[in-house]
């Protein structure tokens, strides 16, 4: 049996993975010491980059050998959420019968209608804060992070061990760039704290509109008809109904299959479509895109846990 890796790659997930950690590097020994607030401004980006780019590891890319995709994004750039449980759920959420459901999809914003009426004033004032793009991008991180890590304690007591061995790993992922921020590049925890936050901000541009509440799974995904700077830090995920479509095929590749099959897409969806990231800025920075508990159904049967 050849246990050696596959080799076969994909060069611009390559360059982009250099790139992250270059720029994250420089931004810590370059221009903290000189300019720390665009440093900071510097690393969130480039740790979204890193994001994204795990994003495409789960994926299978840039080579054939996963062990190898994943030891070359291994270094946490960003803080919160372990690789591992990023991977599983986002695993889970592509299976398009339940995008959107309360419990069962776990990128899902939604509430069971149920649950949501019994939720203390402040929590659904917040909620719907959380429910604009401004309040995703500002609170969105913290109200994850509340889910995801309270989600992720229970399931832990009650002897989940791929959560325990996803925290196990995330670890030294996280404790190597910690050691070497802090006492190499001599830049506070704190920074990276809040330039790791700022990054999950960031992230929630893409994710705020993603999916909606629709009778059909293939009316649920969005396509947002952007080629500027968010479409590449977000690796063309904006053109999503084609990523959900087709998860195997590499980011570089979306745009330009959207393009040969764009009324295929758009009648696939039913139309669930921006031009632009400037569009959704106009029209959703301080309003919301629809209500926080789902408009279509109550949910009724048994809850899963979700990481929000």
């Amino acid at each position: 049996m050849n246990s050696r890796p596959n080799l076969s790659m994909e060069w611009p997930t390559l360059v982009l993975i250099a790139v992250a950690f270059a720029g994250f590097l420089g931004a810590a020994f370059g221009l903290y010491p000189v300019a720390p607030v665009i440093a900071w401004g510097v690393m969130a980006l480039c740790a979204t980059l890193h994001s994204s780019l795990s994003h495409e590891v789960l994926h299978g890319h840039p080579f054939r050998t996963q062990w190898l995709n994943e030891a070359l994004i291994f270094p946490a750039l960003g803080l919160f959420v372990p690789y591992l449980r990023f991977k599983d759920t986002h695993l889970a959420h592509h299976y398009d019968e339940y995008l959107t459901d309360p419990y069962d999809d776990p990128e899902s914003n939604y509430f069971d209608p149920v649950h949501w009426v019994a939720l203390p004033m402040m929590v659904q004032w917040v909620m719907r804060i959380n429910n604009t793009l401004l309040g995703r991008i500002v609170v969105g991180p913290m109200v994850s992070l509340i889910a995801f890590y309270g989600s992720d304690l229970k399931m832990a007591i009650q002897g989940n061990r791929r959560i325990l061995v996803s925290w196990a790993m995330h670890i030294p992922a996280v404790g190597m760039v910690g050691y070497i921020l802090t006492h190499w590049a001599q830049v506070a925890l704190w920074y990276w704290v809040a330039s790791s936050y700022a990054a999950m901000g960031i992230l929630k541009i893409r994710t705020f509109l993603e999916h909606q509440a629709h009778d059909k799974p293939r009316g649920r995904t969005v396509v947002i008809e952007d080629r500027g700077p968010l479409a590449l830090l977000f690796l063309n995920n904006n053109y999503h109904a084609v990523h959900h479509a087709h998860p195997k095929v590499a980011w570089y590749k979306l745009p330009q299959m959207f393009e040969t099959g764009r009324d295929t897409y758009l009648s696939r969806n039913f139309g669930y479509y921006y031009k632009n990231y400037a569009q959704i800025f106009a029209r959703h920075l301080l309003r919301a895109k629809d209500p926080v508990p789902h408009p279509l159904r109550p949910v009724t049967h048994h809850q899963m846990d979700k990481t929000g």
